[in-house]
C-alpha cells in the first residue's frame, strides 16, 4: 500500500433530472470509499438546510380531532397534507403565510399568498378540496427554516393558543445511496472509487446539497485537526477515463495529467524526460516516436520502456 493518501477529486457529476444527480469521487485511499460514502450521505439526509411548516390554524377550529364545514377533509387529513409542501425560503425568520380560498374545488400549494422570502416548489400539491360551493377555506401557516428533524416540543417560536403544531422534517434530500469500486492509479491497484446518488425534494440541487454536506464535514474535521497537517497528493486516476482516443464531455481526460514521476520508470529514464520538460502523460503523447529519441539523454532502451508502461497501463 502507498505510503501517499491521495487528494481525491469529483470527477464526473451525472444530472439524471434537477432532482437527482450521481458524483463520482477518486481516487481515495484503501478503505476511503466506505468512509466518505458512508460519512456524506449521513450527512445529506440530517442536516442539509430546508423550510417546513411548523405550526397552522384554520379559522374557526381550535384543535386537529375535528372536521371543517364544507371541505371533504378532517384537520388531521389537512395537517398531513400541509407536511407535504415544499417551501424555498431566502432568509432564517419565520415566515407568517396564508391561505383563503372559496368556492368548490381543491385547495392547492399554489394558492399560499407568499411574499418575496418565500417560494412554493410544488404548487400543485393538494392540502384540501372543498366540496361545497358555499364552502371558505382560510389558513395560516408559519413557514421556519432548520436542519434535519424537529419534533413539536423542540420549536422556539412561540405559537397562537389557537395554533396547531406540527413536528417538522426540514431536509431537502430525500435518498441517497452509495457504492464503491475499485481503481488505481498508476502501480497503485487498492484504491476506492465512490459513486453517490443523491435525490432532492426540488428545493435544492444535487450539487448543492453534495456540496454543503462536504462542506460542514470539513468544518467539524478542521475544528478538530488543529494546526496539524497531512501531506497529500493529489493525482488523478489513470483509467476509466478514455473514450478511444476522443476526450469525455469536451474535456481533457484526467488520466493525461498523471505526474511522469508516479509511473514507476526507472530511474534514468525518469530524469531524461523531466530534464527535457516532460513532467505528465499529456506532456509524453504531444511527441512522436521520432521526436523522444531525439531527447537529450533519451534513447530506444528508454522509449521500449515508456511504451510497455503504457500497454500495461491500457493506454
Amino acid at each position: 500500500m502507498s505510503n501517499i493518501i491521495h487528494t481525491p477529486g469529483l470527477v464526473n457529476v451525472d444530472d439524471h433530472s434537477a432532482t437527482s444527480a450521481t458524483f463520482t469521487v477518486e481516487p481515495l485511499h484503501s478503505g476511503y470509499g466506505n468512509t466518505l460514502g458512508n460519512s456524506i450521505r449521513r450527512v445529506l439526509l440530517s442536516s442539509i438546510s430546508g423550510a417546513a411548516v411548523t405550526s397552522f390554524k384554520i379559522e374557526g377550529q381550535t384543535h386537529e380531532f375535528t372536521a371543517v364545514p364544507g371541505v371533504k377533509e378532517d384537520v388531521v387529513d389537512i395537517m398531513m397534507n400541509l407536511k407535504g409542501i415544499r417551501f424555498r425560503v431566502y432568509g432564517e425568520e419565520p415566515q407568517n403565510l396564508r391561505i383563503v380560498k372559496s368556492g368548490a374545488g381543491p385547495v392547492t400549494a399554489k394558492d399560499i399568498q407568499t411574499n418575496a422570502d418565500v417560494e412554493v416548489v410544488n404548487p400543485d400539491h393538494v392540502i384540501a378540496t372543498i366540496d361545497s360551493s358555499k364552502g371558505k377555506l382560510t389558513v395560516d401557516l408559519v413557514v421556519e427554516v432548520g436542519r434535519g428533524y424537529r419534533t413539536i416540543e423542540e420549536s422556539t417560536v412561540r405559537k397562537a393558543s389557537d395554533a396547531i403544531a406540527l413536528d417538522a422534517v426540514f431536509s431537502p434530500v430525500v435518498r441517497v445511496r452509495y457504492k464503491v469500486e475499485n481503481t488505481r492509479v498508476g502501480q497503485a491497484t487498492d484504491l476506492d472509487k465512490l459513486i453517490i446518488t443523491v435525490d432532492t425534494d426540488g428545493t435544492i440541487t444535487p450539487t448543492d446539497a453534495f456540496e454543503e454536506a462536504a462542506a460542514i464535514l470539513v468544518n467539524q474535521y478542521t475544528a478538530l485537526a488543529g494546526k496539524t497537517r497531512v501531506k497529500s497528493e493529489p493525482v488523478a486516476p489513470a483509467v476509466d477515463t478514455f473514450a478511444g482516443d476522443d476526450m469525455i464531455g469536451g474535456e481533457e481526460p484526467t488520466a493525461l495529467n498523471t505526474s511522469i514521476e508516479d509511473l514507476n520508470l526507472s530511474a534514468r529514464t525518469t530524469n531524461a524526460l523531466v530534464n527535457n520538460d516532460i513532467h505528465t502523460i499529456k506532456d509524453l503523447f504531444s511527441l512522436n516516436d521520432a521526436e523522444l529519441r531525439d531527447l537529450k539523454g533519451f534513447g530506444s532502451k528508454a522509449l521500449d520502456e515508456v511504451k510497455e508502461k503504457m500497454a500495461e497501463l491500457e493506454l
